[in-house]
């Protein structure tokens, strides 16, 4: 009775509710144009494939398994933490920690971690924003509000993607050991950025969508937050082809 009223109760969600109601519009409408019906239903059939947790731990797995959490134990000595931006939704009625997302409070907190288990070590803070509110003015508060003391912090504010954090990082972490924290999709082109730009991190991924011990009456149920992880990864298919191509055109581009 637990799974079938867990079933009912997921299907009834916004993203799963809406792609069977397209299903069933798609069973009475006109059907004169074939190509254009059989792409309706491929691409209903599409999302809800890749928005349930089957289908994205196919589409995901084989990516962060690449990809191993911070040990403090293997690694003496920090320098620099290096925490990249994410998501900021700024409201001035909130405390600083309540305008970061998900994405960006689970990077600060693993910054946390590194900068109290290496106390020598600087932190620093990334991330653009919207007008005078930056997520790493966000994060920088944040991190002194637990604990941090403020001469270990700087930020990074005027980076508007990971290429310029690479660039404008890079001068003063060339030769240091430096902690990259970012999430586990975006690693690899996070540490590439940094590579060419003359700084070999240390990678600190966060955020890794593991879905693989979902209960079983969950696994075919599409959810939003399942699509929101596939398109973490989607986006850096598209960054890596954007860089790749811009290098494929000016080698010494990025």
């Amino acid at each position: 009775m637990f799974e079938i009223k867990k079933i009912i109760g997921g299907l009834l969600m916004p993203l799963p509710l809406t792609l069977i109601i397209l299903s069933l519009c798609l069973l009475f409408i006109a059907k004169q144009n074939k190509k254009s019906y059989l792409i309706a239903w491929l691409c209903v059939l599409a999302t809800w494939f890749i928005s349930t947790p089957y289908g994205a731990n196919l589409l995901i797995e084989p990516v962060e398994k690449t990809q191993a959490p911070f040990d403090i134990k293997k690694h003496k000595k920090l320098d620099y933490i290096v925490v990249l931006g994410c998501d900021v939704y700024a409201n001035s009625r909130l405390p600083a920690n309540g305008q970061l997302g998900g994405c960006a409070l689970s990077r600060l907190v693993e910054g946390l971690r590194l900068a109290n288990a290496y106390p020598q070590a600087k932190l620093i803070v990334s991330g653009y924003g919207f007008g005078k509110t930056t997520g790493a003015d966000l994060m920088a508060e944040t991190a002194k509000s637990l604990g941090i003391a403020k001469h270990r912090v700087s930020t990074n504010p005027t980076a508007k993607d990971t290429a310029d954090e690479a660039k404008l990082l890079a001068p003063k972490l060339v030769d240091r050991q430096v902690a990259l924290v970012t999430s586990a999709s975006h690693m690899a082109r996070a540490s590439d950025l940094f590579y060419v730009q003359g700084v070999d991190v240390i990678k600190a991924p966060v955020q890794f969508y593991t879905y693989t011990n979902t209960p079983t009456h969950k696994l075919f149920i599409p959810d939003s937050g399942v699509l929101r992880a596939v398109t973490s990864h989607w986006h850096e298919v598209i960054g890596k082809t954007w860089i790749a191509l811009r290098r494929f055109i000016n080698p010494e581009a990025l």
